[in-house]
This record gives C-alpha cells, structure tokens and sequence, in this order.
C-alpha cells in the first residue's frame, strides 16, 4: 500500500485520538499534566466547523494513520496575506525516519500556497534535535529561530 495524506476525517478520531494523545505526551502534557479533555473536544470540533481557520491533514498507511498535522491560518501585521502557522507535527514512532513527516509538511506547504497565504512557519523545542534535522532540510533559513517557507 501506499503513504496516502489526505483531510482528517469526522471518522477518524478513533484513530487520531491516539496520535494527538502521542504528540501531547511528547511535549509532556500527559498524566497530571494532560491537556483538559475540553480542549481535546474542542479542538476536534474546530477541525469540522467551516467558520474556524484550523485544519487538519493525516498520514494513512495500509489503512492505519500515522500521523498528522494541524494547521492555521491568520493574519499579519507585516504582510497583506495570510500565514499559515504549522502548529502540530506528529508520526507514530513505528514510521520515524520514513519520509510522513516531509510528507505532511508538503502538504501543508500545498494548502497555504492553494489558499493564497505568503508562508509557512512553526516552532518546535530546542531538545526536539531529531525533528530539526528534517525542518532544516525543508524550511528556508530566515535567520530567525522560526522556520518558514515563503511563497
């Protein structure tokens, strides 16, 4: 079978639960200090609600998801266009270092560019050294401590 990104779907939350439940335990907000299931919920309905600007994109795999990113769109008070903000990045460690996360973040890349946005930027930890490897590879070097992709 082949690596298949594609819209998460009101279905998939069996499956995406998780994987949100994975990046939220790599940041360390599990256990005592696990994210209120309110936010969970609420963030699952933003993805579905049309008045909201937070999408999200899953990695499926032989029929299994594998990953996903959450994105969003805002405005700017340096640009005319929108941004797009990478806020979540995530792959089951089984599929680490198989190219899903490149994958998802080039799909992001195509959403921003589609919705007429002028970058794309995210964060991530400084001890996140692994995922920093591939973001070197596909961000453009602004100089800032942000990696973008600029349209």
């Amino acid at each position: 079978m082949k690596l298949l990104i594609r819209p998460l779907l009101p279905g998939d939350y069996d499956q995406w639960l998780p994987l949100w439940d994975g990046y939220n335990a790599f940041y360390e907000r599990s256990g005592p200090t696990a994210l209120p299931d309110l936010i969970t919920q609420t963030t699952w309905k933003r993805f579905f609600d049309d008045d909201e600007p937070v999408f999200a994109l899953v990695a499926e795999f032989d029929g299994k998801l594998v990953g996903l990113t959450h994105y969003l769109f805002h405005r700017s008070t340096t640009q005319i266009k929108q941004v797009c903000y990478l806020q979540d990045l995530f792959t089951d460690a089984s599929v680490r270092g198989k190219g899903i996360g490149r994958a998802l973040i080039n799909a992001v890349y195509d959403k921003a560019e589609a919705a007429g946005a002028s970058r794309v930027y995210w964060l991530t930890h400084k001890t996140n050294t692994t995922a920093m490897q591939l973001y070197n590879k596909v961000a453009d070097d602004s100089g800032f401590v942000v990696y973008r992709k600029i349209f």
